[in-house]
């Protein structure tokens, strides 16, 4: 009996196990001392998120001894909401809209009050739409009006799967009904602007691919970030061109405390997401062209960001789910203009 006592003891204070015991102390040390996080994303946020990554993960072991892996997902946004509803495990979501964030609330995966959890509303950055041209702007590209006349070929995603496409549709419309046109000219003109676009991507950078690698169309209609990046890769062969007026792009940022809790990741989560405002990660916003939530931040970066008249969602419409019934669900003005833009 001593020698069977004695093996018992042997076994808790080294963490071995008899076959068929479960997991050792061990292991389990070690699982705890490594997780893994998945941030679902919107299309063009893969350069930004490998840098804040890339920060993040050291800080963050630095500060607990967890060695953290974080994998992505990027997409159109509002595909993105529905694979998050339809099972995709997402710790956390970075979305370009407001409203694809609170669909997957809605569905329960997001408790209530998500908004408040975290500075500014939960939105670390924000941007806004604005037009790559060809070299030399040989359309001579300036405003939303130039986009309708003829012979100009428009480059959009489409409004239904996209964050991009959504904001250039409303910030074409807000063009028109907040310098003085009726909602009867908005819909005109957006009906006349459709008819320029040639193809419909699902996203945003699969649109820099039609419009930078296939040289399809005079204008790609773009967030202000991908317009930095797309133009770079093209070394010269386009510009950037930014209009008097553009939506301000409010990409907000949200735990899914469903997936978090049932995957024990909430503490790496909320970290994560806090971290978005801490001066360094402000500091890499600003450097990939995002506008940072710090004003001194946004201060210092101010000659990456021109002068620009930017609206909110709430000038144009009671709010975003207004916005999502009235523009973008199935039968509403999109699909409607959209159809007989094509005939």
């Amino acid at each position: 009996m001593r020698r069977v006592y004695s093996f018992a003891i042997l076994i808790v204070s080294t963490g071995l196990l008899l076959p068929g015991c479960g997991t050792s102390k061990a292991e389990a040390d070690r699982e705890t001392a490594s997780q893994e996080l998945l941030n679902v994303s919107y299309d063009p946020t893969r350069e930004l998120w490998k840098s804040l990554n890339k920060q993040f993960i050291a800080e963050y072991q630095k500060k607990t001894g967890v060695q953290l892996d974080i994998k992505q997902s990027h997409g159109g946004s509002s595909s993105q909401a529905r694979n998050v509803i339809d099972g995709l495990e997402a710790d956390v979501v970075t979305l370009a809209l407001w409203s694809d964030t609170n669909a997957i609330a809605k569905a329960g995966l997001i408790n209530e009050g998500w908004q408040t959890r975290l500075p500014n509303g939960a939105l670390p950055y924000s941007s806004t739409i604005v037009f790559v041209v060809r070299k030399g702007n040989p359309k001579q590209i300036k405003d939303w009006t130039d986009l309708v006349r003829e012979g100009v070929e428009v480059i959009t995603p489409s409004a239904k799967t996209s964050g991009n496409g959504k904001l250039s549709f409303l910030a074409a419309w807000g063009s028109v009904v907040l310098r003085d046109g009726s909602e009867k000219d908005a819909t005109d003109y957006v009906t006349r602007l459709y008819s320029h676009v040639p193809v419909l991507d699902s996203g945003a950078r699969a649109a820099t691919t039609t419009f930078a690698q296939k040289q399809i169309g005079d204008v790609h209609l773009t967030w202000e970030n991908e317009a930095y990046f797309e133009v770079r890769e093209a070394k010269g062969a386009l510009e950037i061109v930014y209009p008097p007026i553009s939506i301000r792009a409010e990409p907000r940022v949200a735990v899914v405390d469903k997936n978090v809790d049932r995957k024990k990741t909430r503490a790496a989560a909320e970290a994560y997401l806090r971290f978005l405002y801490t001066p360094e990660a402000q500091e890499i916003i600003a450097q990939n062209y995002y506008r940072p939530h710090k004003p001194e931040i946004l201060r210092k970066y101010s000659n990456s960001f021109p002068p620009i008249e930017l609206f909110t969602i709430q000038k144009i419409a009671v709010d975003w789910d207004e916005a999502e019934r009235r523009f973008f669900h199935d039968g509403g003005v999109f699909d409607q203009i959209y159809g007989f833009g094509q005939k």
